[in-house]
């Protein structure tokens, strides 16, 4: 027995081969996106071996107890008392 075969309307094929282009186009940004992701991730992980290596060595020259403003630079001890704001 023969099977018959039935061909869609051009515009559908059209329509049909633009959408799929589309969806392929859409999961290969993705995939880009995950790989530039994990390269983020792996650059922050990094950093932070970096700030807590160098956090180390402040802890050791300026001890346990130092702040250091970012701004400034300039180091202060932590008292460990808590103020209460007053309105």
């Amino acid at each position: 027995m023969a099977i018959k075969s039935k061909k869609v309307e051009e515009k559908e094929l059209e329509l049909l081969q633009k959408l799929n282009s589309s969806f392929s186009q859409l999961k290969n940004q993705l995939g880009d996106l995950e790989l530039q992701k994990q390269i983020i991730l792996e650059n922050v992980t990094e950093i932070k071996k970096q700030f807590k290596y160098l956090e180390n060595e402040l802890i050791e020259k300026y001890g346990d107890n130092s702040v250091i403003n970012l701004e400034t630079g300039v180091i202060t001890e932590e008292t460990g008392v808590i103020t209460e704001k007053t309105e």
